[in-house]
């Protein structure tokens, strides 16, 4: 794996894609492309991967952070999307400790309100089944208030207690995309795919155009992988049914101090009887989500509206009344875009809470499009679409187990506790040796009050395609959720320690600072009041 994975290395590499006969080309820099090109390139297949904007720009950054079983999906009868999904957890928290880590989720139940401490237990029960192992437990009146400080306590009948687990969703993609480069496929952003190449009735290659400058290109293929999320049905024929809807989820993050909780917090919200959660993540609180109808441009950023910053407003306010959480408080704001497979197709008219969580593929021949999935199930989700891709091209593929992530190499870097260990090696994987240079250059102070070391800032600069100051900022690290103001501030610090090293010259460096600055205010901020 080239080390230098930077703009430079990029500028040399496109050029070059043309003369290449790949096997495979993956559409797509979010989970669902990433795990493709990793269980492709293990298997030795020539791949590449191709991103219109940045690696995890859309929903794989501004998902809810949960690797969960989807206990939910018990709830509807979907057994074998919960028996995926609780399966997959424990394959991520067993081999990505430091960036998947376990999160102990706990649901009040009041006085005449559903569900009831015996229907939830019961669910759960089921819950544990699949995972083969017991996970819940239930904690009466008196002692729930101690877990969970603050929690409303009129007509309290106690809570249960359960596991599942959070992540860095950017850092997860970072992670999978490193293990496929290191098997020797290739992955570039900011390539755009225009058109697809068709020979005699069947996909063939890709046209693309370079969007940071570069000519328009042909690429050919032997078979080609569309995992685009929201946008997967743009490439499809013009005959083909709509059927994605795209929905909503918003979130707010609190300063930690403002709504200390040590566990995640899942609860009913008054308004529509929909689950919404309180929980930590990274040094501060997380409140979400929302669920309702995208009908704005998905080339622009979702944003977070009026309506949904006073429906997660009034879920603290409900849970954690004596808070008296305000939107001064909010740290910052995400919002991201779930591609559902609507039942009733795009124009479908039923409660987005209601959808399937389910994939499905559209073939045609040379080409597999991934419609819909989850987070946490992106591998076996991997490993069907390589299945159908590889029926195409008279290639046998099953899920033979193997791992997603190599191990991480032993590193230790002084001056660091045990946890700041287990959080970077879980975060960078097998580039912990290289980062671990950089804190014995740099020291191991952190940004702020986060967790993120100036010496990953610097890294991700050096060797983490970083195309724009968001990349750097939103994907890369999270300090422009975790710092106030998306980190204005300390821009001038950042600048001295990356801008060199990203090549960028004085005005380079202005003009992304200030569209970065813009950026954050129109999609992290609190929403205008016209909104």
């Amino acid at each position: 794996m080239n080390q230098d994975w930077n703009a430079q290395w990029r500028q040399q590499a496109l050029p070059r894609l043309a003369t290449q006969p790949w096997d495979l080309i993956v559409i797509g820099g979010g989970i669902s492309g990433a795990g493709i090109l990793r269980e492709a390139a293990r298997r030795g297949w020539r791949c590449l991967l191709l991103e219109q904007r940045d690696f995890a720009w859309g929903t794989s950054s501004r998902s809810s952070k949960m690797v969960h079983g989807g206990l939910r999906y018990i709830a509807k009868g979907q057994w074998r999307l919960t028996r995926d999904s609780v399966r997959e957890r424990q394959r991520l928290l067993q081999e990505a400790p430091g960036l998947v880590e376990p999160m102990g989720f706990l649901m009040p139940h009041y006085r005449g309100q559903f569900p009831g401490p015996r229907v939830f237990g019961g669910l759960l029960s089921l819950y544990d089944a699949l995972a083969g192992r017991r996970n819940h437990r239930f904690h009466d009146a008196g002692q729930l208030p101690f877990l969970v400080p603050g929690v409303k306590t009129p007509g309290l009948l106690g809570g249960t207690c359960f596991l599942d687990a959070l992540t860095d969703d950017a850092r997860l993609v970072l992670r999978v995309l490193a293990e496929a480069r290191a098997d020797g496929a290739l992955a570039l952003n900011g390539v755009r795919v225009t058109g697809l190449l068709r020979e005699e009735g069947r996909v063939c290659g890709v046209e693309i155009d370079d969007s940071e400058g570069g000519a328009p290109r042909q690429l050919r293929c032997s078979v080609l992988a569309v995992a685009t999320g929201a946008w997967a049905e743009r490439l499809r024929p013009a005959d083909a049914g709509r059927q994605l809807r795209p929905l909503r989820g918003s979130h707010l993050l609190l300063p930690g101090w403002r709504l200390p909780v040590a566990h995640a917090l899942s609860f009913m919200h008054a308004e529509d009887r929909r689950p919404v959660f309180v929980f930590p993540w990274e040094g501060a609180t997380v409140v979400g989500t929302t669920d309702l109808d995208h009908h704005e441009d998905l080339d622009l950023s979702a944003s977070i509206s009026q309506q949904e910053l006073h429906y997660l407003l009034a879920a603290c306010a409900q849970q954690f009344p004596e808070a008296r959480i305000v939107a001064g408080d909010v740290l910052s704001t995400w919002a991201g875009v779930r591609p559902v497979v609507a039942a009733g197709g795009a124009d479908s008219q039923g409660k987005p809470s209601n959808e399937t969580r389910e994939h499905v593929l559209w073939q045609e021949p040379g080409c597999v499009t991934l419609a819909g999935g989850k987070l946490t199930t992106f591998r076996p989700q991997a490993i069907e679409v390589l299945a159908a891709c590889g029926a195409m091209i008279g290639r046998s593929v099953s899920d033979d187990g193997a791992p997603v992530f190599a191990p991480v190499p032993a590193v230790d870097i002084p001056g660091l506790s045990g946890a700041q260990l287990r959080r970077l090696a879980g975060r960078h994987g097998r580039d912990l040796p290289r980062l671990a240079q950089l804190v014995e250059q740099l020291g191991h102070e952190c940004v702020g009050a986060s967790d993120t070391l100036w010496a990953e800032l610097a890294f991700a600069a050096e060797a983490e395609m970083v195309l724009h100051l968001d990349d750097l900022l939103l994907r890369r690290t999270r300090l422009g959720l975790l710092l106030a103001e998306g980190g204005a501030s300390y821009l001038p610090a950042i600048r001295n320690l990356c801008q060199e090293r990203l090549g960028w010259s004085d005005a380079h460096w202005q003009a992304e600072e200030q569209r970065y600055l813009a950026l954050w205010q129109r999609h992290h901020s609190l929403p205008r009041t016209d909104a």
